[in-house]
């Protein structure tokens, strides 16, 4: 599919910049320019504000019913297109066509859910303590013009995730969606235009991150703030929310822990975290990073997991037999570069990878390293690329510390045969979603998000659609 100039959406119609300001866009793979995307300015942000609010007071209106049979629309939009989305998504961000197929076709799937899930948004009724004709409700109102921020590696899954819920709940939006790559969730958007939406409830822009951060979090007409991104960024948005009472959600970043009993499948456990770790050019919130392994299974997991990295197929993704698409900048490639050789000076051993590959595109090879110290870069900081570190323990208890030590507590991974390790690493380790002898499969039913410094709040499940609520109490008695 051809890869088109990406315009700002607002009220309902496809514009141009006021200032006529435009941004280049890169493809990952060649380095060049495919296509630009307009920069929205002061005058481009308060339109739409406008709208917003305007789009809200249409379509907080609308019945559970009403809602869903658009959602519902929107859904099988983006399953039809689902493969020239995915060329557009490949073309700006890298990632494999496969990959970026089954990242719209799953847009599809959450769209539906939450369309569906809007009809069970309950209040409730409570008796009066003495006086029975006197009728005590609690209802569930949606809060208001929601602003969105998202990153650039899932460029249509993390801006489905706010929308869907948010649109369930009655609220309208202003999605500020990543400059890099903006085409794919233009294509969401319009999905959602097709299908119906009424204009100003949905509303997309493009520009400086912090310029627009900042004007619409002071805003009084937005009243909650969504952000996934880094945890120093999910801070800064965080206070500027707090200083302006509005309510926050934060998706933020991990440092995956994997931890591989003795008693653990090895087989399985490569397939389910290797797989994982390599997905996106390892550029996933929720990718496994650290990799702590019984010495016992040390050597055996180390060798399998390097043998699995040397078979993957890395190129760019437009091509059918890539499984390993570029990283998405030149500064992707100089901060793995920087990882290894840190660990590397530190007393760690390189199994397999550790390159640059070719001098076009930001391509890396797949990356194991083992017996990574802990004051190694990589054991501390995000990777966010495909570089792996393996460390071995002794004890659980030794892994589970090793685990919980850091800041971060957004995903984990572990693997073993001992019903009572599974227990103990259900209590124990500290992440927001933990997955036990089985690959990563967030799903619409289930919560996604973090605790501790990645993040609070979920986009996932019945847990989702309560973040963009209030909860009032209302008393009418007899006059």
């Amino acid at each position: 599919m051809a890869y088109l100039d990406t315009q700002l959406f607002i009220n309902g119609q496809w514009q141009d910049a006021a200032d006529g300001r435009s941004i280049g866009v890169l493809n990952p793979a060649t380095g060049q320019e495919i296509g630009r995307v307009s920069h929205a300015g002061r005058a481009d942000l308060d339109r739409a504000l406008d709208a917003a609010q305007r789009g809200f007071e249409i379509w907080r209106d609308f019945t559970p019913a009403a809602r869903s049979k658009i959602m519902r629309k929107a859904a099988a939009l983006m399953r039809e297109r689902a493969g020239e989305i995915a060329a557009l998504l490949t073309q700006e961000q890298g990632k494999p066509l496969i990959e970026a197929k089954g990242e719209a076709m799953a847009a599809g799937d959450l769209i539906e859910w939450f369309a569906e899930e809007g009809f069970r948004v309950y209040g409730r009724l409570v008796p009066h303590r003495t006086t029975p004709s006197t009728r005590q409700m609690v209802i569930k109102d949606p809060v208001g013009p929601v602003a969105a921020f998202t990153p650039w590696n899932f460029p249509v899954n993390q801006i489905v995730r706010k929308i869907s819920a948010g649109l369930a709940a009655g609220c309208s939006m202003i999605v500020k969606a990543p400059e890099e790559t903006p085409a794919s969730p233009a294509a969401l958007i319009k999905a959602f235009q097709d299908a119906g939406l009424p204009d100003g409830v949905l509303n997309l822009v493009y520009g400086d991150p912090a310029e627009i951060s900042d004007y619409l979090i002071a805003s009084p007409i937005i009243r909650k703030i969504t952000f996934t991104g880094s945890t120093p960024v999910g801070k800064l948005l965080a206070g500027l929310a707090g200083k302006h009472m509005k309510r926050v959600s934060m998706e933020l970043g991990g440092h995956a822990p994997v931890i591989v009993c003795e008693d653990a499948d090895i087989a399985l456990a490569v397939k389910s975290v290797g797989g994982a770790k390599f997905r996106n050019a390892g550029q996933v919130c929720i990718s496994p990073t650290r990799f702590l392994v019984h010495d016992s299974v040390k050597q055996a997991f180390g060798e399998a997991l390097a043998d699995l990295a040397r078979g993957i197929k890395v190129g760019d993704g437009m091509a059918g037999d890539t499984q390993m698409g570029p990283l998405a900048n030149p500064r992707r490639l100089s901060a793995m570069a920087e990882f290894q050789q840190d660990a590397v000076a530190k007393g760690a051993k390189l199994l397999t990878g550790g390159s640059r590959i070719g001098e076009t595109g930001n391509f890396w090879q797949p990356t194991v390293l083992t017996d990574v110290p802990l004051d190694a870069r990589l054991f501390n900081d995000e990777p966010f690329g495909p570089v792996a570190g393996i460390r071995g323990f002794d004890k659980l208890d030794e892994a589970i510390a090793e685990a919980n030590r850091l800041s971060f507590g957004l995903a984990g991974y572990a693997f073993t045969r001992s019903l009572a390790n599974a227990d103990l690493l259900t209590r124990r380790v500290e992440v927001g979603m933990l997955w036990i002898n089985t690959p990563a499969a967030p799903s619409a039913e289930l919560p996604f998000g973090g605790i501790k410094d990645s993040g609070y709040g979920t986009e996932g499940g019945p847990e989702a659609l309560e973040a963009y609520l209030n909860t009032r109490a209302v008393v009418i008695a007899n006059a």
